[in-house]
């Protein structure tokens, strides 16, 4: 992977850049829809390019306990297995242990948890994530981490740091595929000099690229934003950031003043499914009887398919009726909202920013 800068505004530290993968090229700053399973719900490869997504996020706990990695290496990776040409990135794993074990227990090599789909219990350290990463071969896969729960007590989370970085050093030294770019992921929960800490550490293991994890977790926006703030001061300005699991467009915009290049969220394909649709006017929730007889498009400034073609009438009437159309084409209108935001987004620094190519 390479990354290459092309704008830096001159307002903020937001950048413009160029990802360069095996499998294509992706400007930043870009957000990534959520393809947990090898799939984002409700829309297919036609969609997401017809939307103009560049790359999208899978999970590595999700596909190691189905349909397995060894499967998906069998039938030629994931990229072949999901008809997904284009870039990808796997995250480590480790948030899904944390959110969704019934049972877990954390040791010095890793985790021991039990599956949410039958209770079964299995193993997961840096070795078997690296493994199950690479078998799934995704251009981007992250070093394997512990996120800790908001609140948790400050000796808790600096053992989780020191935890975290143990276990980056071992996914640096398994790290084998060249054609797969590592990530480490900088943990510390709210507390800013374990924040420092972590950085400091992983960017000592020279990472192709950092991700800033462990928020979103129940923290307030302003303490959200500190601790973004302060953590883009001790890594490299020439190496992509991703901060991992943030996603309104108010989070997006300050990120990307932040310096952040990258981000994921389930917050359009999942508030699609709930009824809940962005627009330029603010969010609008498509069961409200208002729109019974609505003829008006969701925003009548989106050239998104769902916009061009359908009324909020018929929209409302699909999802109250729980007709499944109603997800593909609420996902297909959030999923276009992101997708332009970023674009504007970026437009918005090259105009503002000194062109870095002259």
């Amino acid at each position: 992977m390479e990354f290459q800068i092309k704008y830096r505004s001159k307002e903020s530290k937001a950048r413009v850049g160029v990802l360069k993968t095996p499998h294509g090229e992706v400007e930043t700053p870009v957000f990534m829809p959520v393809g947990t399973q090898g799939s984002v719900k409700a829309v297919c490869r036609k969609d997401l390019e017809e939307i103009n997504v560049g790359i999208i996020l899978a999970n590595t706990y999700h596909l190691y306990l189905r349909p397995g990695h060894q499967v998906v290496r069998s039938l030629g990776g994931l990229h072949r297995f999901m008809n997904w040409p284009h870039p990808i990135l796997t995250d480590s794993g480790g948030f899904q242990v944390y959110s969704l074990s019934k049972l877990r227990k954390v040791t010095e090599e890793g985790v021991v948890f039990q599956s949410h789909l039958d209770g079964s219990k299995h193993f997961l350290g840096p070795k078997e994530s690296m493994e199950i990463q690479q078998a799934l071969g995704a251009d981007i896969i992250m070093a394997f981490d512990e996120c800790v729960a908001y609140p948790a007590e400050r000796t808790y989370v600096a053992r989780s740091v020191e935890l975290t970085a143990n276990w980056a050093r071992k996914c640096r030294e398994l790290h084998q595929q060249d054609s797969q770019a590592l990530f480490g992921i900088i943990q510390g929960g709210v507390y800013l000099d374990l924040r420092e800490r972590s950085a400091k550490e992983l960017v000592g293991l020279d990472f192709s690229g950092y991700a800033i994890g462990g928020l979103s977790v129940g923290e307030d926006q302003e303490t959200r934003m500190e601790v973004i703030r302060f953590t883009m001061d001790f890594l490299p300005s020439h190496k992509p950031v991703y901060l991992m699991g943030m996603g309104s467009p108010e989070d997006l915009k300050q990120a990307v003043e932040a310096g952040v290049d990258m981000f994921d969220c389930v917050l359009p394909t999942r508030n699609a499914r709930n009824g809940t649709l962005f627009t330029s006017k603010g969010r609008l929730t498509i069961k409200n009887a208002r729109y019974i007889d609505d003829e008006r498009p969701l925003d009548e400034t989106c050239a998104c398919y769902t916009c061009r073609n359908y009324s909020r009438a018929y929209l409302r009437h699909l999802f109250v009726a729980k007709e499944l159309l109603a997800y593909r084409l609420n996902t297909i209108h959030n999923l276009y909202f992101y997708t332009r935001l970023m674009e504007k987004i970026r437009e918005e620094i090259k105009a503002e920013a000194e062109n870095l190519e002259k």
